[in-house]
């Protein structure tokens, strides 16, 4: 922490052993003096509210009700419609999109940015491409640019940002995107301690997709927006490729609805099925996870044999600018994932654990929906817009999105 009148660093080994970092104010001491002044600065820079977080209790949950979304049949009946009014909201330089690119391809056994990961098959096909190839095919009907913001992590943003270049930016105009970083949090362990890197300083970690309307802050992207007049931004995950980005019948419907918010849902596939369901808690837009679920929301079902709690949001949301404003000062929830985290000790001694040993901390896109006052949930085919690339086999692996990406006309 810093006195912001004098410009002091109040960090120091005795702060820091107050705050229960004894380890760290021990490594601390034993340090160079130059050495000391780059950690107590970078110190100075990071969030240390998970050295609450990762203590506290788990959030108590308001009360929950279910939500309706407009249907497959209803956007049907009104496609032409909201199609038009979104089309105009697009051509009136209203509308932008946001692509959470700052997740790593670990999982799918790909040890670069997850969008760089080549689904194509007997040619290339990547993630990144699939997304532009989608956006464009909204520009080209609308007759106008999309301004495209991604966001990446510390760790991969030169190298997101060296492959659009080296592929001509898949034919979209560079013009038009912009790249951002997301904030970086500290990495504790079971007992809350501070981790150091490699290099002896704090190891931090991406701080989740939660966070991107207040990177793009840090970043100074939001003044550019507000001057632009873009009212409406369209956050949308790398991973799925299939989804439709800056689509103007969903914007329409939204426009139309009146409500401060929208998202893309599907319908469940089972009961059981592991995604998060849009609901209401409290009378307010809220995202329900899975394993948040009781027996008793699974198995709830409408007079007509429908399941309440059936749509599933798929990490595309649409958000009123003048709304996600007054988000700017609201602390998200922090949660916590055990992960197996590479670390070195104070005596200089590199741990590689073989089975999860951290806590990394992450803020989430759907604890932003909850701070909205109303959301339009909007169905969508799972089966034209949905084919995420998440595990390296089985459900929601490279080869389930191959196979829908060939059903919908893709040569791979």
């Amino acid at each position: 922490m810093k006195d912001a009148a004098h410009g002091v660093n109040l960090h120091t080994p005795e702060t820091l052993a107050e705050m229960g970092q004894q380890r760290l104010a021990d490594y601390l001491r034993a340090l160079p003096a130059d050495r000391q002044t780059l950690l107590l600065n970078q110190l100075q820079t990071l969030d240390l509210s998970v050295l609450r977080a990762a203590s506290e209790p788990a959030e108590q949950r308001g009360r929950i009700e279910p939500v309706f979304a407009t249907t497959l049949d209803e956007i049907a009946q009104n496609r032409e419609r909201y199609t038009q009014r979104g089309l105009e909201a697009i051509r009136a330089g209203k509308v932008g999109a946001v692509m959470l690119a700052g997740g790593q391809g670990s999982r799918l056994g790909f040890d670069k940015p997850k969008g760089m990961f080549n689904i194509g098959v007997t040619g290339t096909l990547y993630i990144f491409e699939c997304q532009i190839r989608n956006l464009k095919a909204v520009t080209e009907q609308a007759g106008a640019w999309v301004p495209l913001f991604i966001m990446t992590s510390e760790d991969n943003c030169e190298e997101t940002q060296r492959f659009f270049a080296e592929h001509d930016y898949f034919g979209y105009s560079r013009d038009h995107i912009r790249f951002f970083r997301q904030e970086q949090l500290p990495v504790v362990d079971p007992d809350g301690q501070l981790l150091l890197n490699e290099d002896g300083m704090i190891l931090t970690a991406p701080n989740g997709n939660g966070g991107w309307y207040a990177s793009m802050e840090r970043n100074e992207i939001l003044n550019d927006i507000r001057s632009a007049g873009i009212e409406w931004l369209n956050v949308f995950a790398v991973d799925n490729v299939l989804q439709r980005i800056a689509d103007p019948c969903f914007i329409g419907a939204v426009l139309d609805s009146g409500k401060e918010s929208g998202a893309k849902v599907v319908a469940k596939a089972a009961p059981d099925e592991k995604v998060g369901v849009l609901c209401l808690e409290d009378g307010r837009p809220s995202i329900v996870e899975y394993f948040e679920m009781t027996d008793e929301m699974r198995s709830s079902r409408e007079p007509d044999g429908s399941l309440s709690y059936n749509y599933g949001v798929i990490l595309n949301y649409l958000f009123n600018t003048a709304c996600l404003d007054q988000t700017l000062g609201v602390a998200l929830p922090l949660h916590r994932a055990c992960k197996k985290i590479r670390h070195m000790q104070p005596d200089g001694t590199v741990v590689v654990p073989e089975a999860p040993n951290a806590y990394k901390f992450e803020t989430l896109a759907l604890d932003l929906v909850r701070l909205q006052g109303s959301c339009l949930a909007y169905e969508v085919e799972r089966s034209k817009e949905f084919a995420p690339v998440k595990n390296k086999t089985g459900v929601d692996s490279a080869d389930t999105a191959r196979e829908l990406l060939r059903k919908n006309g893709y040569t791979l």
